[in-house]
């Protein structure tokens, strides 16, 4: 959204804009990828070439939804998040060798 309310509507532009403006060369593929499917993650370098870029603030960019980190205060008794304990495999200590 950033972008288009700056007028730059394809991924060729803003390549553009990122040489110019913030000396970044990223491939076709990842403006690309920048435009069609949110990333997982994005470089900080990245993060603010594109503000330099676009001349806008990281808040502009960055959308926060319902994945939005949990709140220490609901956490369990543990203080372990949940989803950590789900997916983490269980860590068990080896012994040194006799």
């Amino acid at each position: 959204m950033a972008s288009a309310q700056r007028g730059v509507w394809t991924g060729t532009q803003l390549r553009r804009l990122l040489a110019e403006r913030a000396g970044l060369e990223l491939s076709a593929a990842s403006v690309s990828a920048l435009f069609t499917k949110q990333p997982s993650q994005v470089k900080l370098s990245t993060l603010t070439a594109l503000c330099t870029a676009l001349d806008c603030t990281p808040g502009e960019l960055l959308v926060f939804g319902p994945t939005a980190p949990v709140a220490a205060s609901a956490l369990p008794e543990t203080g372990v998040h949940p989803a950590a304990t789900a997916s983490a495999p269980a860590r068990t200590r080896s012994l040194p060798p006799l």
